[in-house]
């Protein structure tokens, strides 16, 4: 069983003997700080579970509202969103921010009402605008927002106006003054790729400054 949290804590579950669903599953979860118990189907499932992912042989055995079903094409990360708005008892995220941490590896961080829903990195200008707005396609929120680190400026200058031509006039951009986040990752991670994602949630948690896109100036 996990045990990152009390069995009290825990409000998702994830039921299955499966070794391949159970590490495709509990990654993401683990990649989101997300707190969950590890049950078999064979196991009581605690009362105080809101949410059961289990695998589409195995669903037939629990008997529990919320049941979320992981199957091969099954898109790891969106199960866990449905997860998150299950537990949150919505079906929309208020508020989705992306944060970005430029350079020759771009950090980027998802975050849903302050949750972390995924990070991930990129390693060009165009893969990285590519990221940003598939992420802001599949993810439905009353707000958006796309926060961008300015502690390497030859990167963040390129980025920004790339960003404003491709994605949708409703996600509003800022940049964010980025000093400390890099620090912060390299003391928390020590593998390259996950310090900019550690440094992207920071950039994504801080409070940044109005970037005025090119709708906005032509209002002008």
């Amino acid at each position: 069983m996990h045990t990152m949290v009390s069995f009290m804590e825990a409000k998702i579950a994830v039921v299955t003997v499966s070794g391949k669903a159970y590490y495709f599953i509990v990654n993401e979860l683990k990649a989101r700080g997300l707190d969950f118990l590890s049950l078999t189907p064979y196991e009581s499932i605690p009362l105080t579970i809101q949410v059961v992912i289990t695998t589409e042989k195995e669903c037939g055995l629990i008997k529990r509202p919320n049941v979320l079903v992981y199957r091969e094409e099954t898109s790891v990360s969106k199960l866990v969103d449905e997860a998150t708005k299950l537990v949150r008892g919505r079906t929309t995220f208020e508020t989705i921010t992306v944060g970005v941490d430029p350079g020759k590896t771009f950090g980027i961080a998802v975050l849903s009402d302050g949750d972390i829903l995924e990070t991930l990195t990129c390693v060009s200008l165009d893969e990285t605008v590519n990221t940003v707005t598939e992420i802001f396609s599949k993810h439905q929120a009353a707000a958006k927002v796309v926060k961008v680190g300015n502690l390497a400026p030859e990167y963040t200058v390129g980025l920004l106006p790339l960003l404003d031509k491709s994605l949708p006039k409703d996600v509003a951009m800022e940049t964010v003054h980025e000093e400390g986040t890099s620090r912060l990752g390299r003391q928390t991670i020590h593998k390259r790729g996950l310090r900019h994602a550690v440094a992207a949630v920071k950039i994504a948690e801080r409070r940044g400054q109005a970037y005025l896109r090119q709708g906005d100036k032509e209002l002008q």
